[in-house]
């Protein structure tokens, strides 16, 4: 990319600090997004209305239709009709996809309208324009993407999302937290140096990058598809090191259906991961060894919270707190690869 400079006009400062707010706004959804899929309220709303959504039900009547409309879904005809939910449950679920549709659409606004006054005040250093548009741009896919995951779950002959739609969604927010701190970082840089130019992605932190994008894409199909039920004991799943799974459609099958299968490489791919990101901080260390700290400190807490949510059965809260640190591990690792991407550059 080439260099960058900033006009006197230019606040790469104040928009560092705004990413950075919109960042803490996207691991609050990611987090409430673990909430609305552990208790089963992604499907609650079965309407998509970008604008009149905002508001809940606001009558008897207005929330009566709400609950038809969700009893008409394979999950209630299905599982949660046959438990016994009445309109107080319904209410509860309903709550929290709304909140987490909520969260998305200020998101936006909080997104949007900051960019726009930016733009208008001739705010933007050179360089840096079609980065943001493609960060506003990554916003409006997640929501399209919000509602084909829904969609997928909303037939009479199912009782859950796709699990790939699943991960679409959860995997685009983290991409975009993890856009939204490495452009937050090279404007700070830049805010202190005006000759300073953008991180590189370097090939080493492609790497540690792929690596963590498979363990991240691993744990939404576990969360897709219910696995973290498969085994409540830690190593050792059904008794042994390796657990039996379901070959008869064959591997292809297995290694994006079988719960069995994906919750096994979901906690052994984990270690890989870590070795990884202890390679990342070790080279982030000579640097800038706050973000060496914040690497170590993530994934070593979400190592703890993932054995523990295992041991508790899922325990709700547990689950959540796997999640939210899932998100932060992923922006102390964009933090670590941005530091390895100025390491070689001069004027950092």
């Amino acid at each position: 990319m080439a260099a960058t400079r900033t006009a006197p006009q230019t606040r790469p400062s104040a928009l560092a600090a705004w990413l950075l707010v919109v960042a803490a706004m996207v691991v609050l959804i990611v987090m409430v997004g673990g909430i609305t899929r552990l208790t089963e309220s992604g499907l609650s709303i079965t309407r998509w209305q970008p604008v009149s959504g905002i508001l809940p039900p606001l009558s008897d009547a207005d929330w009566q239709a709400e609950f038809a409309r969700y009893r008409q879904t394979g999950e209630f005809i299905r599982e949660a009709g046959p438990a016994g939910m009445d309109l107080a449950d319904f209410k509860f679920i309903f709550f929290w996809e709304w909140f987490h549709r909520l969260i998305g659409r200020l998101i936006g606004v909080a997104f949007a309208l900051p960019l726009a006054w930016f733009w208008i005040r001739r705010a933007i250093p050179a360089g840096y324009k079609p980065r943001l548009l493609a960060l506003l741009a990554l916003g409006g896919l997640q929501g399209v993407f919000g509602w084909m995951m829904v969609r997928s779950g909303l037939g009479t002959a199912m009782t859950d999302v796709s699990h790939f739609w699943l991960s679409v969604h959860l995997l685009t927010a983290l991409i975009t937290l993890g856009a939204l701190v490495w452009t937050a970082l090279d404007l700070r840089a830049l805010a202190r140096d005006p000759a300073s130019r953008p991180a590189r992605l370097t090939g080493f932190a492609a790497v540690v990058a792929a690596v963590l994008l498979v363990q991240l894409l691993l744990g939404a199909w576990v969360a897709g598809l219910n696995a973290g039920h498969a085994s409540h004991d830690w190593p050792l799943m059904q008794g042994r090191l390796v657990p039996d799974f379901d070959l008869s459609q064959g591997w292809l099958w297995a290694l994006t259906h079988d719960p069995f299968l994906l919750h096994f490489l979901h906690r052994w791919w984990a270690w890989v991961a870590v070795a990884a990101l202890v390679w990342l901080a070790r080279r982030t260390r000579r640097t800038e060894r706050a973000a060496s700290i914040a690497i170590h400190s993530a994934f070593g807490t979400q190592i703890i919270l993932g054995i523990a949510t295992v041991l508790s059965g899922i325990s709700l809260w547990l689950a959540v707190a796997h999640q939210l640190v899932g998100a932060l591990l992923v922006a102390t690792t964009a933090w670590g690869m941005h530091v390895a991407g100025r390491q070689d550059r001069p004027g950092r």
